[in-house]
């Protein structure tokens, strides 16, 4: 097999690997950058308008023939590992007659994307993966395996082709309420790897001041027994683990969780796949509208969940009436000053900031300072830490090791055995 990474090698985030196995080619992952060369993060507007040979130009899309629209497609599938932008947000740059394989939680949350946040990534010519179940692409077996990860129904894939055996690990964590998979993995090896692709997100990073979702529950709880005002959950609606840690420290808290229209379709769409996520319509769930959410639902064609979602809606008069007994989904954007000014007295609330420390802006800062409202970092990450990584490593024990989705390539001999440091467009054989 000839393996090529495009992007990956040497940065976190843009994903996409090609493999080659006779004249069977596929890619894995075709994600967005989250960094320009200068490591400034990327601005997704500044694609707009260009041409694919522009973007080829500017190393935005990788140099890869018969990937793209206006070319005689030569790739014979796409998968994609999971539903986060940086590893399929360039698929509308694609030919659409290349089949991309997905699970069914990752389409939905691409879909679900697609309407609230002003994306138009296609997905018309989809194959639904299943755990463990073998799909056959050419010469190609791919084996898909459920993993750990803050993006729910991610996986991990293994390839097979020409009597070789690669492992594409894609993101995933073993501190997750998906621990599980990860334990049974590592227990239970795969044999005779020859060559592992792994994450290394989390290499050169500061340790994570929570150890696990469990830990995040515990002090959401103690932040809502604590709190006399109202309290803000700053994450992501799409961190589905979050959400199950937020909403079971309101129960044991006796608070309500207050989620948004977006947050109600996506837990609805994601229920359909497990009956274990929470829903718009669960026990001390409330509903808040905003006119931006409604509209973007409504022009969808889901008009008529508007109408089921508004059963469980909260006002803003019964919301500051309650405010000390509220914990609510927000975001740094234009709708959380309206909130706050809207809340009568914002002084003694609290924001648990449940995201990486990098979008947290000077300016949002100054803002919750003015008014005194406190920020408190309340995080673990949706990748394995070192100690897990060594663990992976050392169960699949690969004849060749390479680094990938990682800023920290150079440093993985340190703690790996038969490491093979590519680089991007760099195609090597196994």
């Amino acid at each position: 097999m000839l393996l090529t990474i495009h992007r990956g090698a040497n940065e976190i985030g843009g994903s996409c690997v090609e493999i080659q196995s006779g004249d069977s080619r596929i890619l894995i992952d075709f994600g967005m950058p989250l960094v320009d060369k200068n490591r400034e993060r990327f601005d997704s507007a500044s694609i707009a308008g260009k041409s694919i040979e522009e973007l080829k130009k500017e190393k935005t899309l990788p140099d890869i023939k018969g990937l793209y629209k206006d070319e005689q497609p030569q790739i014979d599938a796409i998968l994609i590992s999971h539903s986060h932008l940086d590893h399929y947000g360039l698929l509308d740059f694609a030919n659409d007659k290349i089949p991309v394989y997905i699970s069914r939680g990752a389409k939905e949350l691409v879909e679900a994307t697609n309407i609230f946040i002003d994306k138009n990534i296609r997905l018309s010519n989809t194959q639904i993966i299943k755990h463990l179940t073998p799909v056959h692409i050419k010469d190609f077996k791919i084996t898909p395996y459920l993993v750990d990860h803050s993006a729910p129904d991610a996986f991990a894939f293994l390839i097979e082709a020409e009597e070789k055996r690669v492992f594409y690990s894609g993101d995933f964590r073993g501190h997750g309420r998906k621990r599980g998979l990860f334990e049974r993995f590592v227990e239970e090896p795969l044999k005779d790897i020859d060559c592992l692709l792994m994450e290394g997100s989390m290499l050169g990073r500061t340790e994570m001041l929570y150890k696990d979702e469990e830990e995040i529950e515990a002090r959401i709880e103690k932040i809502l027994k604590e709190q006399n005002n109202i309290t803000f959950l700053f994450s992501s609606s799409q961190n589905i683990d979050r959400l199950v840690s937020a909403y079971k420290a309101c129960l044991h808290a006796n608070k309500t969780f207050v989620i948004d229209i977006y947050t109600a379709f996506i837990l609805q769409k994601l229920g359909e796949v497990s009956k274990k996520i929470p829903q718009f319509n669960w026990e001390k769930i409330r509903v808040k509208f905003f006119k931006y959410h409604a509209d973007k639902l409504a022009g969808a064609g889901y008009k008529e969940l508007l109408y089921i979602y508004n059963r469980r809606k909260i006002e803003m008069d019964e919301l500051n009436e309650n405010k000390k007994n509220i914990l609510m989904l927000a975001r740094d954007n234009s709708i959380f000053p309206l909130i706050i000014k809207n809340i009568g007295d914002p002084e003694g609330s609290k924001i648990i900031y449940s995201m990486w420390n990098g979008y947290l802006t000077e300016e949002f800062e100054k803002f919750c300072g003015e008014r005194k409202i406190e920020i408190e970092h309340v995080h673990t990450s949706g990748h394995a830490i070192l100690n897990d990584l060594r663990r992976f490593a050392k169960a699949l024990s690969p004849k060749c090791l390479v680094p990938i989705h990682t800023f920290e390539a150079a440093r993985y001999s340190e703690y790996f055995d038969n490491v093979k440091i590519a680089n991007d467009g760099e195609s090597f054989v196994i």
